[in-house]
């Protein structure tokens, strides 16, 4: 149940409950005091045809008679017995107040047609009825006013707080929440979070390209210096670490781009077979390609190289052959026969410096990060699973 919903609930049923206690309270209020008139009206009739009894006169008024057949026999038996009492009962189809005394030739009891209270007090009870009925339509409708403007406000904060996390971390949700209340706390709290969180990674941003373009101007001199050595064993080896810290920077100056939302796709129309074959060809890797159906479409040809090449080097490198590849209209997939991803990377996607290698721990580097960043510039989804006959699974759907 939403809030709408729940302060909706609670502000009828509390106005259902008061409204029917204060009515009940008045009816028997009201009902109290109709039944106290007609019973003074009732002793003060009895009083004056006692008066007219002992004067010798008879009963007197009217509704007075000595052993009136129609005296309920509560009534009489209490008379009977040397007391002086009231009774309201059923007189056929209406009510009747009685009062009754003993006389020396038997019960003198006096009768007040109760009948006209009783229909005053069915009229009270409609009037009562219609102004509970509208008390509460009133109650609720004001309560759903309310509960829809918190709730309003709480889904407009929800859905700012959503686009945070998706990374919009420039959202401010005060600007979209009016108000001086909690919800308005509640959304000033989130603002402060989203400038730090904004903060942060602007610095990790600025770190990561900083580092990346310090590290440029040494490694150049380290690529010069490595081919200047002699040949041999050793000279390669260093050749290569010096390749790799090269091709790591180059990924960092990448990374750090992609994260500053600087890049813009250059669209072409090309058919997609023609240029998975080709990026498979420019990989120079064993894959096994498969097209179920061709198809021409908008997109930026050398990122689309960038995300699958890098795809295809993560299924070699961490996964097991053989590695297929296949085209279904705008949708590619990369599959190979090894263990699959690690959980974490279903969970959080690609977290960049974790690579699958054990001695490094779980997840994936920079391959995968960087082919969601150029997935996201060419407006592409590229999702991961784990193959139910076993393998990794990657998905790239272009637009």
């Amino acid at each position: 149940m939403t809030l709408r919903r729940q302060i909706a609930t609670a502000v009828a049923a509390i106005s259902v409950l008061v409204a029917v206690a204060v009515g009940l309270l008045v009816h028997r209020a009201m009902i109290r005091q109709h039944v106290d008139q007609a019973r003074t009206a009732s002793l003060t009739a009895l009083d004056s045809a006692l008066a007219g009894y002992g004067r010798g006169d008879g009963p007197a008024g009217p509704g007075s008679a000595v052993d009136d057949p129609a005296l309920p026999d509560r009534l009489r038996a209490l008379a009977a017995g040397g007391h002086r009492g009231t009774l309201l009962a059923a007189d056929g189809p209406g009510e009747s107040m009685w009062a009754a005394a003993p006389v020396r030739d038997g019960v003198l009891s006096v009768r007040v047609d109760f009948t006209q209270d009783r229909r005053a007090i069915a009229d009270l009870d409609r009037i009562i009825l219609i102004t509970v009925v509208a008390a509460v339509f009133t109650t609720v409708l004001a309560g759903v006013l309310v509960a829809d403007r918190i709730s309003r406000r709480l889904r407009t904060a929800a859905t700012a707080a959503r686009g945070i996390a998706a990374g919009g971390t420039d959202t401010r949700i005060g600007e979209l929440v009016d108000g001086r209340d909690e919800v308005a706390d509640l959304a000033a709290a989130v603002d402060l979070m989203s400038r730090t969180l904004h903060r942060r990674l602007e610095d990790e941003q600025r770190f990561t390209a900083d580092v990346a373009h310090e590290l440029r101007t040494p490694l150049t001199g380290l690529v010069t210096a490595a081919e200047l050595l002699p040949p041999g064993r050793p000279t390669q080896l260093v050749r290569n670490r010096v390749q790799a810290l090269r091709g790591l920077v180059e990924d960092l100056l990448e990374v750090s781009r992609l994260d500053a939302d600087a890049e813009a796709p250059d669209l072409c129309a090309v058919p997609l077979e023609r240029a998975v074959r080709r990026t498979v060809t420019l990989t120079a890797l064993d894959v096994d390609v498969d097209v179920t159906t061709d198809q021409e479409v908008r997109t930026d040809l050398r990122r689309l190289d960038r995300i699958l090449g890098n795809l295809l080097l993560n299924a070699h490198r961490h996964g097991a052959g053989p590695v297929l590849l296949r085209v279904d209209g705008r949708r590619i997939t990369v599959r190979d026969h090894g263990h699959g991803f690690p959980d974490d990377l279903l969970r959080h996607g690609p977290q960049r410096f974790r690579t699958n290698a054990p001695e490094r721990g779980r997840g994936h580097g920079l391959g995968l990060t960087i082919a969601t960043g150029h997935a996201r510039v060419i407006g592409a989804a590229l999702t991961f699973a784990n193959h139910p006959d076993g393998g990794a699974l990657a998905t790239l759907t272009l637009p």
